[in-house]
């Protein structure tokens, strides 16, 4: 880890594009060395010329609609997602462009809607509000979350910060990462294991990174050996669950879903989990709370500063010219 108070022989940062004049102008005067300037993809940049762009800040929403925008700036040294996960980022720009994440600034809010999705079909409240609109008073025995056994795929900051939540809550917690390893809260068992692991559990909270080693890494085989009743969560990406094996285990009955992410993304019009019994649909608005601003705005405070010392920046998950 690069010592903040020496600078590294990296590169010196420049020009920095950012999506939003809000963002250009919180970030104007951090550092001399940095120029800060406004390109949200959506048009040609103004002002400014995109070959003499060293770093861009990608919208919040990620890639889309930004195939090919990037290939007007190829002397581009890094790109700066505003989202944990960077699935598909490396698509937009060359293999020497190093890429920074948001890591750290979605925790709290993905960590607090995951055990929310949980709460709310283990307690059926889903059900209440369907029969609330129907002017219906049902009540039912719902399993709760207290001691339920909670299989967490995904053991990175927001798995950590799930993890912390659930044991407020009294559930049994077994975490699950890309490969079996001891730590200081104990055994993270590997991804290889999750098919012999499923039965003995009540709850799968999935926070994975979609990569491709674990596209479909909830399919058919772990779902089928997961319990009657047992409750899918995936507030990760859509493609780490199978979509299709989802979707026959919750029309048989025998599984509930609770999904902020879906794969396709959004489901067509008239897909059954729309209108399926015990599925509860959010539409990917796991870190969009009123915390994300300040957050986003403060780690990117924090970027151009190291940038324009040609220090390291925080959260790089391909190196690039700091490799």
């Amino acid at each position: 880890m690069t010592d903040p108070s020496t600078p590294s022989a990296g590169p010196i940062v420049r020009t920095l594009s950012v999506p939003s004049a809000d963002l250009r102008d919180s970030l104007a005067d951090v550092s001399p060395a940095v120029d800060v300037v406004l390109w949200d993809f959506s048009d040609a940049p103004e002002g400014f010329d995109p070959a003499q762009l060293d770093a861009a800040v990608l919208p919040y929403t990620g890639r889309a609609h930004l195939d090919g925008a990037l290939d007007a700036a190829p002397n581009l040294r890094l790109v700066q997602t505003q989202s944990t996960g960077y699935d598909g980022v490396a698509d937009l720009v060359g293999p020497g462009v190093a890429i920074a994440t948001a890591a750290g600034v979605h925790a709290a809010a993905t960590a607090e809607l995951a055990v929310g999705l949980a709460l709310a079909s283990l307690r059926g409240i889903d059900d209440a509000v369907r029969q609330q609109s129907e002017g219906r008073w049902h009540s039912a025995r719902y399993p709760g979350l207290a001691d339920r056994r909670v299989l967490l795929v995904g053991v990175g900051g927001i798995g950590e910060e799930i993890r912390r939540r659930l044991v407020t809550f009294e559930a049994e917690v077994t975490r699950v990462g890309s490969a079996a390893r001891d730590d200081d809260l104990g055994h993270v068992h590997g991804s290889d294991e999750l098919v012999g692991l499923a039965p003995d559990h009540d709850v799968v909270i999935v926070i994975t990174p979609l990569t491709g080693a674990t596209r479909g890494l909830i399919g058919r085989e772990v779902l089928a050996a997961l319990p009657d009743g047992a409750l899918i969560v995936n507030v990760a990406r859509g493609a780490v669950v199978d979509t299709e094996a989802l979707t026959r285990e919750v029309l048989a009955g025998r599984l509930r879903a609770a999904l902020d992410v879906v794969d396709p993304e959004p489901l067509p019009e008239g897909h059954p989990l729309w209108s399926a019994p015990g599925v509860i649909i959010t539409p990917h608005i796991g870190g969009n709370t009123e915390a994300f601003p300040p957050r986003i705005l403060a780690l990117l405070k924090r970027q151009v500063g190291l940038l324009g010392e040609g220090r390291e920046p925080e959260n790089l998950v391909r190196k690039g010219p700091w490799d």
